[in-house]
């Protein structure tokens, strides 16, 4: 409170905010250049993240396209195990070799 009494009270009473200056408006505005190039290095470190996002998106669905592969392999090989004890097993591996050139055909 010493240092507030020594710039004086306040008339409005508002003692507990700090002063303020004069309104210039023209103090803080920055050149055209200066501007230009804060949008340049703005612009390229978004660039950059863009370009970390896609990667890194890219890295995720591999993984995921990894997995989806393994799981697609396993129910396969489950469906012939499953069918191997039923069927004899050169008839199985016949089934498989129609099924997988049938595949071929498709894609």
């Amino acid at each position: 409170m010493s240092t507030l009494t020594a710039l004086s009270l306040r008339k409005n009473g508002k003692q507990w905010h700090t002063p303020r200056g004069a309104f210039r408006p023209t103090s803080n505005l920055t050149s055209y250049a200066s501007r230009i190039s804060a949008q340049k290095s703005a612009a390229a470190t978004k660039s950059k993240e863009r370009e970390m996002k896609a990667d890194k998106e890219e890295e995720r669905q591999r993984r995921i396209q990894g997995i989806k592969d393994r799981r697609a392999a396993k129910e396969e090989k489950e469906r012939y195990e499953k069918m191997a004890e039923r069927m004899h097993r050169k008839r199985v591996e016949r089934v498989r070799r129609r099924e997988k050139r049938n595949k071929l055909l498709k894609s």
